[in-house]
Formats: C-alpha cells, sequence, structure tokens
C-alpha cells in the first residue's frame, strides 16, 4: 500500500514539472493509459505513474479516459481527498466512457475512480 502511494506522488510530480512548460506548445490529446485505457491494471498506480513520465501536460491539454461503463468512473478530487482515495465531494465526476476533461489550470491535478476499492488498489 505505500509503495502504491509513493508511485502515485510520483506520477503527481511528472504532472505538474510537465504543466510548468506550458508555452508555445500545441495542445494534445492524451489517453490515459494508452491502450489499456482507465481500469484496474496489474501494475496498479505504477502502471499509470509509468504511462505519465512519457507524457508532456500542458493547460489546454485534454485527458481521455476510456473505461466500461458501470464498472468505473473518474472524479478530479483535491489532494486531500486522493491519498485516502476519499471520493465524497469530487471536483467532478464523470460516469460515462469517454470522460474527457480538459487541464484548464496549471499545477497538480488528481484523479480516482471511486468504484469500492479500485482507488486502493492502484487506478488513481
Amino acid at each position: 500500500m505505500a509503495a502504491n502511494f509513493g508511485l502515485s506522488l510520483v506520477f503527481i510530480a511528472i504532472m505538474v514539472a510537465s504543466m510548468q512548460c506550458h508555452g508555445t506548445m500545441a495542445q494534445t490529446t492524451h489517453i490515459v493509459g494508452d491502450a489499456s485505457g482507465w481500469t484496474i491494471l496489474n501494475g496498479g498506480a505504477a502502471a499509470y505513474t509509468t504511462w505519465a513520465s512519457q507524457q508532456t501536460f500542458t493547460v489546454g491539454d485534454t485527458l481521455i479516459f476510456n473505461f466500461t461503463n458501470g464498472q468505473h468512473d473518474v472524479a478530479e478530487v483535491s489532494a486531500v481527498a486522493y491519498g485516502p482515495c476519499t471520493s465524497t465531494n469530487p471536483i467532478s465526476l464523470t460516469t460515462t466512457s469517454p470522460a474527457t476533461l480538459a487541464l484548464t489550470t496549471p499545477g497538480t491535478h488528481y484523479y480516482i475512480c471511486t468504484f469500492t476499492s479500485h482507488c486502493q488498489i492502484g487506478q488513481n
């Protein structure tokens, strides 16, 4: 569990660092998890950390979360809610796939699946 939390923090740090470079670059559409999509991956949070480390995120980019309707969702949550996987009062919640979310502000954005235990086992 501590390893998943540490890997999630790496994912966040990569997003923050790459979002600082939002000069004149073209807007990009990022398919979260590539072909695997937004699901429970064998590698857990490490799989999303690896994916994120290969991306450059900038304000104006779009994140697309592909998932099976009724089995997953995507919630943007606060930093306080992210660590313990708290899904109450999310900033936004999208229950239909594909979920298309725009990065409108610089900084760290936190995403989790609110289905029972999905976040805890790495869908964040």
